[in-house]
């Protein structure tokens, strides 16, 4: 299967699942099992409940389908960054 054959939709989270899964409610309505994509792994970008998602999905099976795109939320930039962890110029061994 060709990537050009991934269809492309936006929904929300409505739950997290154990291995990394998430069930998304598409804005169609439908309900489908999600994992999240390699790249969002690597980047280490977090989903949790609620958040608004990009998923793409082959034609042939439409309850599954991958998650990548986490949208920005208004409310979590208005508010102050939690400091970072670590000591700043220390190396460690």
């Amino acid at each position: 299967m060709a990537k050009e054959e991934l269809m492309e939709f936006e929904g929300s989270v409505s739950e997290v699942l154990p291995d990394a899964r998430f069930r998304v409610k598409l804005d169609n309505g439908h309900e489908m099992i999600a994992y999240t994509a390699g790249k969002m792994k690597k980047n280490r970008i977090k989903t949790i409940e609620g958040d608004r998602v990009t998923v793409e999905m082959s034609p042939y099976d439409l309850d599954k389908g991958r998650i990548i795109f986490r949208h920005k939320d208004e409310r979590a930039s208005s508010g102050p960054r939690p400091p970072q962890r670590g000591g700043g110029n220390m190396r460690r061994r």
